[in-house]
C-alpha cells in the first residue's frame, strides 16, 4: 500500500503523531501523561514522533490551546467521537485465510447488513456465528453498513466523523478483522459503505483547524468536501486503501457519489479507482467498488474491469427497486410517482437495458433528464434488489415489503432478481421472509435530537396524525432494539421462504454465474395483461430467457415460447399467477 499520510504511525522507533491543520496556529499532542508540541511542516502539516508511544496509547490533539479533538484519521475510538484516539498496531493481527485473494465480480451474491442489528449482541464477533447460514443459503459477499466512527451508542452508519476509526460500539479493529477472515475461510467477500460525500452533524472538528475540507455547496446531509485540495482529496483515498489493505475488505459500495462536488480536472472518484486498481496489482486480490448514483451515470461503470481502472464494477439500480415496489405496493408517493405510469414495463427496461431512466425527465425532480442510455454496458454492472436498508428504514415505520406484498407476488419478484443476470443483492434476513423492521435510528443529543425528531414529523406528518406515538422514536432505545433480526423466524415461519432461496441462488450458482463472463443483454417487453418477457445473451453462446406472469389471473402461454431447458418453473398451457418460468436456449 502507499504511503500513508494521515494518522497515527506505529514503528520500533515509537509512534508518529501528524495532523493537517493549516488554520491552527499551533498544536499540543496530548498523552495520558503529557503534553508535546507538534513541529510546524510544509503546507499546514504539524508532526512529532514521541518514542514512549506505542499500540495502546490513547491521545488528543489541542488545537491553539482552546480546542482539544480526537485524531481525523483516529484508528479507534474506545470512548466515542469525543474521547480520545487509541494508537493500534494492525499488523498485530495474525491472518488465518492468508491465501485469500477473492472472487471474481461476476460470482457475486450480496447481503446487506447492520452489524448494531444483525444479532441480538450487535457485535463484530457475534455476525462470525452467522456466517456459515449465508454460505449454506448462496451468499457469496457480505456488505456491511458504515462502520466509520458516529456519535452515540447506536445509528445507520451514515453520520460517521472519523472515517478511519471502526465503531466501538461493535467491538474493536482486530474484531472487525476476525469477521472478516471467517468469512473468506468461508469463501466470502465482505464489502463496506463508506461515505465520502460529507461528515455527520456531530463530532466532526476539521471546520476549525482545516476549513479547507468543505466547499460553500450543501450536500442533503452537511456541508459538501473540496476534493480539489490536496490533501482533502488524499484523505478520502487513504481512507479507501486503508479499509481494503488493513481490513482485507474484498471491495467498497460508495454511498450517493451524486452529491460529491466534483469540481476540477480529474474527479476523486476516478483516482479512487485507480489507486484501489494498484492496490489490487500489487498484492494479487479481486478488488470490486460499487457506486450509488442517482444520476445513472454510465460513463462511471465498468464491470469487466479487473483490476479497477478508473470505474467502477456497478451500480445499485434503485430504478429496478422503484418500479418493483410500484407494482408490487401500489404506493405512489414520492419518487414512486416516477414509476405509477407503467411500472411493469419500467422493470422490463431494467432487465432489457439496466436503467429505467436513459435520459427521459424525471416529475420527482420537476422535470428535470436523469440517466444515460445504459444498453450497451453488461447486465453484471447493475446491482439490482427488492428491498435495502434505504428503501426499508426510509419510511415511517421502517416495514419490510412482506407486509406490502402477497406471498407469491414476492416470490416471483424473488426468481426474477436472482435469476437473472444483473448482480443480486438481499437484505439481511429477506432470504426467510423476515418481519423484523428495520426503522431509522440514531443516538444524538440535545439540539441535534430534536431537529432529527422534528424532520421525521415533517416527513411522515401523516403517519403521525394517524398514529400519534405510535410511529417509532427515532432516538429511543425501543426502535434501536426492534430492529435485531428475527433469526428464530428462520427456522420457523421463514423455513419455506429460506428453502426457496437456497434453491433459486443453487440455479444461479450452476446455470447461470459460470456463463456471466461476457453476458449482454438481449430484447424485454411487457404487456398489459401482466406477461413479461427477458432474454440474455450470455458469455458462452447460450442465451437464458424470461417468462412471467405478473398478475392475479393465468395468462395463456404464448407461441413459440417452448424453446430451451427449464431450469425454473413450469407452464402447462397457460402460466398461472405471479409465476416466473426461466429457459436456458444452448447451442
Amino acid at each position: 500500500m502507499n504511503e500513508r499520510h494521515f494518522g497515527a504511525k506505529l514503528s520500533s522507533d515509537g509512534t508518529t503523531f501528524r495532523l493537517w491543520a493549516p488554520a491552527a496556529k499551533h498544536v499540543d499532542l496530548l498523552l495520558e501523561q503529557r503534553s508535546h508540541r507538534l513541529t510546524p511542516a510544509k503546507h499546514g502539516w504539524f508532526e512529532i514522533e514521541v518514542p514512549e508511544a506505542k499500540a495502546g496509547t490513547r491521545y488528543k490533539f489541542r488545537i491553539d490551546g482552546e480546542l482539544d479533538v480526537p485524531d481525523p484519521a483516529s484508528a479507534f475510538q474506545p470512548e466515542d467521537v469525543f474521547g480520545p484516539s487509541e494508537v493500534i498496531d494492525h499488523a498485530n493481527y495474525a491472518w488465518r485465510a492468508r491465501d485469500w485473494r477473492g472472487r471474481p465480480w461476476h460470482e457475486t451474491v450480496l447481503l446487506e447488513a447492520h452489524v448494531g442489528t444483525f444479532t441480538r449482541e450487535g457485535t463484530y464477533r457475534a455476525m462470525i456465528d452467522k456466517l456459515d447460514h449465508l454460505a449454506e443459503t448462496g451468499i457469496t459477499a457480505l456488505e456491511l453498513l458504515p462502520l466509520s466512527d458516529f456519535a452515540g451508542r447506536y445509528n445507520w452508519g451514515y453520520d460517521g466523523v472519523l472515517w478511519y476509526a471502526p465503531d466501538s460500539a461493535y467491538g474493536r479493529p482486530d474484531d472487525l478483522k476476525r469477521l472478516i477472515d471467517e468469512a473468506h475461510l468461508r469463501g466470502l467477500m465482505v464489502f463496506l459503505d463508506v461515505v465520502y460525500n460529507h461528515f455527520g452533524p456531530e463530532g466532526n472538528y476539521l471546520g476549525r483547524y482545516a476549513p479547507a475540507f468543505f466547499t460553500d455547496a450543501q450536500t442533503p446531509w452537511g456541508s459538501a468536501i473540496d476534493y480539489r485540495v490536496p490533501q482533502v482529496r488524499a484523505f478520502a483515498i487513504e481512507n479507501a486503501l486503508y479499509w481494503l489493505d488493513q481490513f482485507r475488505f474484498d471491495g467498497l459500495r460508495l454511498d450517493a457519489v451524486h452529491a460529491i462536488a466534483e469540481m476540477g480536472e480529474i474527479p476523486m472518484l476516478h483516482d479512487l479507482s485507480l489507486a484501489a486498481g494498484r492496490l489490487a496489482t500489487e498484492t494479487g486480490r479481486h478488488i470490486h467498488l460499487v457506486l450509488e448514483n442517482d444520476d445513472n451515470s454510465v460513463g462511471l461503470l465498468d464491470p469487466v474491469q479487473d483490476p479497477p481502472c478508473g470505474r467502477y464494477n456497478a451500480q445499485w439500480n434503485d430504478d429496478y427497486h422503484h418500479a418493483w415496489h410500484v407494482k408490487l405496493t401500489g404506493e405512489k408517493q414520492g419518487y414512486y410517482r416516477d414509476y405509477q405510469r407503467a411500472p411493469l414495463s419500467d422493470i422490463a427496461r431494467c432487465l432489457g437495458s439496466g436503467f429505467a431512466y436513459q435520459g427521459e425527465p424525471s416529475k420527482h425532480r420537476g422535470g428535470k433528464a436523469r440517466g444515460e442510455a445504459s444498453g450497451g454496458l453488461p447486465p453484471t454492472a447493475f446491482v439490482n434488489f427488492l428491498q435495502n436498508h434505504d428503501q426499508i428504514g426510509n419510511r415511517a415505520f421502517g416495514d419490510r415489503l412482506e407486509g406490502e406484498a402477497n406471498r407469491d407476488a414476492i416470490e416471483a419478484a424473488l426468481a426474477i432478481t436472482l435469476l437473472s443476470p444483473p448482480i443480486p443483492m438481499l437484505f439481511m434476513g429477506e432470504e426467510w421472509g423476515s418481519k423484523a423492521p428495520f426503522p431509522f435510528f440514531c443516538d444524538f443529543k440535545g439540539g441535534l435530537a430534536e431537529a432529527v425528531r422534528s424532520g421525521r414529523r415533517a416527513e411522515y406528518a401523516w403517519a403521525y396524525e394517524r398514529f400519534g406515538d405510535g410511529v417509532p422514536d427515532p432516538l429511543s432505545d425501543a426502535t434501536f432494539r426492534s430492529a435485531a433480526l428475527d433469526w428464530d423466524a428462520r427456522t420457523g415461519t421463514g423455513r419455506e421462504r429460506l428453502n426457496l432461496v437456497r434453491q433459486l441462488l443453487e440455479i444461479r450458482r450452476r446455470h447461470i454465474v459460470p456463463r456471466l463472463a461476457g453476458a449482454r443483454f438481449g430484447e424485454a417487453d411487457a404487456a398489459g395483461n401482466g406477461l413479461l418477457r427477458a432474454n440474455w445473451h450470455l458469455g458462452d453462446g447460450a442465451r437464458l430467457l424470461l417468462t412471467a406472469n405478473l398478475s392475479d389471473h393465468a395468462i395463456a402461454m404464448p407461441p413459440n415460447e417452448a424453446a430451451g431447458t427449464p431450469i425454473w418453473g413450469e407452464a402447462r398451457g397457460a402460466i398461472k399467477p405471479w409465476a416466473a418460468l426461466l429457459r436456458l436456449e444452448t447451442r
